[in-house]
């Protein structure tokens, strides 16, 4: 069975970018553009893990990661936190939260495809 990657972005052009990243891992990429949205794909194709933007419009991407945090059953999920907020702080919160990997926009592809190995194998 292929392991599944959601990616909660709002911008399509990144959007884009990081599906076509992580196709070269074999890996089932689907894409929300919000954080509600975000949510009801992840109740319905129980993702391995999660790319998640923080600047969401409506549910922001701190609330999406609460929230998966919050529910038992989604524990054991990775998320990478991906954002254009670079500064030191965003990196600790996001581990506070329960991020499992934080990287900031702009990104290059190989580092984001190596950050998604590392989580899928851990």
């Amino acid at each position: 069975m292929r392991q599944r990657v959601l990616v909660i972005e709002d911008s399509p052009s990144v959007r884009r970018l990081i599906e076509v990243c992580l196709r070269a891992l074999d890996v089932d990429v689907s894409t929300a553009v919000d954080g509600a949205t975000g949510l009801e794909q992840i109740d319905a194709t129980d993702p391995h893990i999660v790319v998640l933007d923080i600047g969401l419009p409506g549910l922001d991407g701190w609330d999406v990661l609460s929230r998966l945090r919050d529910k038992p059953e989604f524990t054991e999920m990775k998320v990478l936190v991906l954002t254009a907020h670079a500064q030191p702080e965003m990196a600790d919160r996001a581990a506070e939260g329960g991020a499992d990997a934080f990287m900031t926009k702009p990104f290059r592809p190989i580092d984001l495809r190596i950050q998604v190995e590392k989580l899928l194998a851990s």
